[in-house]
């Protein structure tokens, strides 16, 4: 970064000095007269280092918003439309909220609640699509694999919140899975060999790699239309559910 934003001052620098526009004998000027120029500039104007880095740092941001969007639409179908997928709310909703989680991250854990309450809180116009993406490996992915196969008893988001439940991390044991999810009325059994089947391990091996393409670097996140919003913020989230509402 230091190198892009001195060849970015250098260039200013240059543009900037009189006898650097307008003197034909510039171009005969070696690297260290022009280094000294630059460094002379920088000391007298140190103002540019920060211009520099504010720009280079609104640019990476357009960047990488623009590639998110192309990233979004590249995946659209994967995201928005696989019939595998659980949710809640009207399978017609106008708008479609997914999330990416692990039931060890303990912010998905906190926001769980506003989140099984979009539905009903935007009268059925609002659905949430639940993406496993098993950051912390381990425990994590025996947890989406047992929640996944529960889905195969429709009892897939009743094992969800039973996961997140736990307060703590410790508590998500594989004893603690098997004795959720016969709470909750699920054959265990049954459960614990549809873990092992090829469609639950394809299933979950397709949305880490949908989180990886999309660039999701941690749980919750979150994507509504065009919009990918990183972590638990409720506000960017809100705003985006109505953006698509009023669209």
């Amino acid at each position: 970064m230091i190198r892009k934003l001195f060849t970015a001052a250098a260039l200013t620098a240059i543009a900037l000095t009189p006898a650097c526009a307008q003197d034909s004998t510039s171009s005969k000027m070696d690297r260290a007269e022009i280094e000294q120029i630059v460094r002379e500039y920088i000391l007298e104007n140190p103002q540019i280092i920060e211009d520099a880095l504010v720009a280079l740092g609104e640019q990476q941001r357009d960047e990488a918003a623009a590639a998110a969007q192309a990233a979004i639409k590249t995946h659209k179908d994967k995201l928005y439309s696989l019939a595998s997928d659980h949710f809640i709310g009207p399978a017609d909703a106008k708008v479609t909220v997914v999330e990416f989680f692990d039931y060890r991250c303990g912010y998905c854990k906190r926001s769980v609640d506003a989140i099984q309450a979009l539905p009903a809180e935007y009268d059925g116009k609002v659905r949430v699509v639940f993406k496993e993406l098993p950051i912390f490996g381990g425990i994590s992915e025996t947890a989406s694999l047992a929640a996944l196969a529960a889905g195969k008893q429709g009892k897939y988001n009743a094992m969800h919140m039973a996961l997140m439940g736990l307060k703590s991390n410790d508590d998500l044991t594989e004893k603690r899975i098997d004795s959720l999810a016969e709470s909750i009325g699920v054959n265990v059994k049954k459960m614990r060999a549809d873990m092992k089947s090829m469609e639950i391990q394809q299933q979950l091996s397709d949305m880490k790699a949908l989180g990886r393409a999309l660039e999701v670097g941690g749980t919750p996140g979150f994507f509504v239309g065009n919009t990918h919003i990183e972590g638990a913020d409720t506000a960017k989230l809100t705003a985006a559910i109505k953006a698509e509402l009023g669209s």
